[in-house]
């Protein structure tokens, strides 16, 4: 018998803020980290691997989190775990002193959401097949009895929840196949953060229009005059076929976001993302209608299933945005991907973070081979920097996503890579008193 024997966690750091990748109106200089776990068994060459995206200093309570849930999985047979991954599921986030702190929100449900995001990571790697895939490979029910459908029966059946997963598997074969072949669209934030000089977003256009990429996102918020030459570059610089969203990464009162939007609109915005505070659906509700037609995109910051869930109520959102690493783990994403494809909105899941996009293009290629079966109106975020640090990256060519097929979910990142980036004590952090490579 193969027993789960304990965590080894690693606080990893990069020091981002040194070239203002990442900056926005809301977060200006982050450094891009994760609070990282190898799930370690008592067979040496088994182990999973997963983090929670943070940008910087909350690794210190993500860590904490995850450690606080070892003594939940420790000693579990490895086999019979993966075999019940639902069963797992319940069990840590229903763990009732844990549930106190959120309940279902905030620092312990993203650490739970790693350490189950590491046990799918085993159990693709048990199945030899990449986490998308092995998700396909799954029965409608099979798929079901990984969700937790609680507090959604409002809008979502468990009868309709299993219509939606049967029908999805039917042409599954042909879709498989079709995203092995043709990958799925990307969308690159990689030109737009809001430190980057006006020389360099042209530079990054260019090159992202070179690359094949038909839509780019810009980041907004900190000043309506700055904004409007900015995006005025972009749409002189591509044309007017490429898209370009914009992110006000939350920072908006209601009216103010508003009355930006309608000043930006000028420049054929595909959506404006994240424009109020996450928790405030009634808000984003009143945005979205007053700025119609420009679409609302919302999600990365989305606590769980049940504000999903209050955003489509509300029809607050065109664009819905999931996260890998906000949730807990694959089980609640797929019961956020039920929840969109029940109310028909396109997923354009958010990337924008060290790991991201390894750990969320899998989930997009579930999406489509199993629960929406629709391509239209659906990309994924992408941003070209630090994939390196992982062992099985995510590749776009032509702007398009490249089909995982490593064994696993793509959490694993490389040895080398989880020392030399360890904070405080990694060589990148060694004579920076803990302040990042520039001094931020």
């Amino acid at each position: 018998m193969t027993s789960i024997t304990g965590f080894h966690t690693y606080d990893v750091r990069f020091p981002t803020s040194a070239t203002l990748d990442g900056s926005d109106a809301m977060n200006p200089s982050p450094d891009y980290a994760a609070a990282y776990v190898t799930l370690r068994t008592s067979d040496e060459a088994r182990s999973g691997h997963g983090f929670v995206f943070t940008i910087g200093r909350g690794n210190d309570v993500e860590l904490a989190a995850i450690r606080a849930l070892e003594p939940l999985v420790t000693g579990l047979d490895l086999d019979a775990t993966l075999d019940d991954l639902g069963g797992i599921s319940r069990r840590l986030v229903g763990d009732s002193q844990l549930r106190w702190l959120g309940p279902e929100k905030g620092v312990m449900h993203m650490a739970i959401g790693a350490v189950l995001n590491a046990l799918f990571d085993l159990a693709a790697k048990r199945a030899g097949l990449p986490l998308w895939k092995w998700l396909a490979s799954l029965s409608a029910r099979e798929l079901l009895d990984l969700v937790d459908l609680r507090y959604l029966s409002d809008v979502l059946s468990r009868d309709e929840a299993l219509e939606i997963l049967e029908e999805g598997q039917q042409g599954k074969a042909a879709r498989i196949a079709a995203l092995e072949t043709d990958g799925v669209e990307a969308y690159t934030t990689s030109p737009g953060w809001l430190g980057y000089t006006d020389e360099r977003l042209k530079g990054l256009l260019v090159e992202a229009q070179e690359d094949g990429f038909a839509q780019v996102k810009l980041k907004i918020g900190k000043s309506l005059d700055d904004d409007v030459r900015r995006l005025g570059l972009a749409r002189d610089l591509l044309g007017p076929t490429t898209r370009i969203a914009v992110d006000a990464n939350q920072v908006f009162e209601t009216e103010q976001a508003i009355t930006w939007a309608r000043e930006l609109e000028r420049f054929d915005i595909a959506w404006l993302e994240e424009p109020t505070s996450p928790d405030d659906i009634l808000a984003t509700a009143a945005i979205r209608r007053a700025i119609a037609p420009m679409p609302v995109a919302a999600g990365e910051h989305v606590a769980n299933r049940v504000v999903f869930k209050q955003l489509l109520q509300a029809g607050a959102i065109d664009v819905m945005q999931i996260d890998a690493c906000r949730v807990a783990g694959v089980n609640e994403n797929i019961a956020n991907l039920l929840l969109a494809a029940k109310f028909g909105v396109p997923v354009c899941p958010h990337a924008g973070g060290v790991g991201l996009c390894e750990a969320v293009q899998h989930l997009a290629f579930f999406d489509y081979a199993a629960v929406s079966t629709r391509s239209e109106g659906r990309r994924v975020e992408w941003i070209d920097h630090l994939h390196e640090h992982f062992v099985a990256p995510a590749v776009v060519r032509r702007g398009r996503y490249v089909a995982p097929s490593a064994p696993g979910a793509s959490t694993e990142m490389h040895l080398a890579s989880l020392e030399q980036f360890s904070y405080p004590s990694g060589p990148v952090w060694v004579g920076t008193n803990g302040t990042g490579a520039d001094g931020h």
